[in-house]
Order: C-alpha cells, then structure tokens, then sequence
C-alpha cells in the first residue's frame, strides 16, 4: 500500500535549472523521466534562479545531506537604487533612492558579509515562524520579524558593473545563505537599498552548472535508457568525506547495519567517513578502532 512503482535505480542526475520552474516540479518531472521510485534535491533554488539543481535518485537521497551542507557559488547581479518586498525582481519596489554607489564604495562594502557572519532571511521565503512559512505570512501582510542566523561566507567578489544600476557578483557560501538576504543588506549598507536582479548557482559541492542537463534534454530523453547515461553515481555526493574500503565479511555486517572492519588509511577516531567495496559505497558512519560504526546504509 502506497508504495512508490518504479525502478531501483540511485545516482545524481545534475540539472541546469532554467529559471520559471520550481526546484520541486524539476525533481518530480525527473522521477518521471527516470521512472525511479524516489527522488529528491540538494537546496533549493528560488523559481526564478537558474544554475545547479542536483537531484538525487534512490539511494543517492541519503547522501543529501552531504550535499547540503557542501559549499555553493552564486553568480548574481544586484539592482541597485531600489528595495523591493520580496527582495527579487518579482516583488514590488518599496523603497527608492537616486543614490548610486562608485565601484570603490561597493568594493569597500563587501568584506563586512564574508566570514562567519548573522543573516537574516527574506520575509518571502519557506523559513518557519510558529509554524507557518514565513512567505505565507508575507503574502497575507502579517507583521513579523525573522531571527538572524549564521551563515559561513567563504568569498563575496565583484565581478563587473554593468551600468550605474547593476553590479555583479560572485558569492561562495555554505548551507543556508539567502542571496537575496545579501542583495538586500549590500544595498542598506551602500545606503542606496538593493535587490537581486539574476542569480545563477554555478556549482554546488562536487556539481558543477556546465556539466548539468536541461529540462529539454530530461524531456526528450524521458524513459529512454540514454537518460540513465547521463546520471553521476551516488559515490559523488560523499567527495567531501573520507573514503575507507572494507573487507568483504566487514561489508556483509555494514549492510546489516552493524559495525564492519574497514581499512583506514588518514582518518582519526570517531571521524565521519564511508565505507566502499569494490567501488561502491556501503555506508556512511563513524570511524572507531579499526570499524565503521554505520549511519546510513546503501542498499546497491
């Protein structure tokens, strides 16, 4: 009852996400197109970003949160001389200002947002405020704030400057980051207000946009065994950890879920790593004398 049909079939099938499309409905016309009983994605774009959607498929979904929490780069341009409700060149202009800022000043502006710094999320986003999305709230007109929270900037450069009314920048951070949010402070710290025009994710840990497939292509290939072709396997959302092998009875006791021998080679006690056998990954857990300790367990 309420089992999902379809193949067992698990890897990453990397989409550039065109803009005018929800992150959702890409994973649901991919799940289709695969014909695979679950799918899932690695961080939300906005509907009208473009760039790196990685969408993971069968077993690859375990290794989501790997992926979420892996650095990301955006490429986005700022309007400046205008704040607008929802931060994005979708909502309405609330605020204007002739002022416009020189490449210096911008310059000079950007290295307060790098680091380990507190942001605070658009009013028109899916954040949680008792319960309820904060975008719902925001569209009935309800008054409330939104707590800081901590986001980790590694780089925030400026690219070029268009015209006097657009910047472009580069952003590189990590789990959680409104784009919009730094548009918007940009603006409010350059005095003259701002929010984000376009933005692209150019990569998104491991994935990379240019090496993405478009809806076109998932379209067109829908069904057809040459769509398989095109998925990276699920080895690749775990890059960021370490990879340990294991022996063939420790592998039998991983897929059991229970503690197996695994060879370790720079890894520390209690560090968080994966097993592989003969290439494909097992599991993901802690390492402890000589064992992995399972987490998550891959069935393949």
């Amino acid at each position: 009852m309420g089992r999902r049909k379809g193949r067992d079939i698990s890897g990453w099938l990397v989409v550039d996400k065109p803009a005018g499309i929800s992150s959702n409905a890409v994973v649901n016309k991919v799940r289709w197109a695969l014909n695979a009983k679950k799918a899932g994605h690695a961080g939300t774009l906005d509907p009208e970003a473009t760039g790196v959607l990685a969408v993971a498929v069968g077993e690859a979904t375990k290794t989501v949160p790997y992926i979420t929490d892996a650095l990301k780069a955006y490429v986005f341009d700022v309007r400046l001389g205008q704040a607008t409700n929802t931060d994005d060149q979708e909502g309405e202009v609330i605020s204007e200002s002739d002022l416009r800022p020189s490449d210096d000043d911008i310059r000079a502006a950007l290295p307060q947002f790098i680091g380990d710094i507190m942001q605070i999320p658009p009013k028109f986003s899916a954040v949680k405020i008792d319960g309820e999305r904060a975008y719902k709230l925001a569209r009935d007109d309800e008054e409330f704030e939104i707590a800081a929270r901590p986001l980790f900037v590694e780089s925030l450069v400026m690219l070029g400057r268009p015209d006097a009314d657009h910047v472009t920048l580069e952003m590189v951070c990590g789990k959680g980051g409104y784009v919009r949010s730094i548009a918007r402070d940009l603006g409010d710290a350059l005095g003259c207000f701002g929010h984000v025009r376009q933005l692209r994710r150019v990569w998104s840990g491991p994935f990379e946009a240019k090496d993405g497939i478009t809806m076109e292509q998932v379209d067109a290939l829908a069904k057809d065994p040459a769509l398989d072709a095109h998925l990276v396997p699920l080895e690749t959302g775990l890059a960021d950890l370490p990879e340990l092998t294991c022996t063939p009875e420790g592998a039998a006791k991983l897929r059991n879920g229970n503690p197996g021998m695994v060879i370790a080679s720079d890894v520390e006690y209690g560090d968080e790593a994966w097993a592989s056998y003969q290439g494909k990954a097992v599991a993901v857990g802690r390492y402890k004398a000589g064992e992995l300790h399972p987490s998550r367990v891959f069935n393949q």
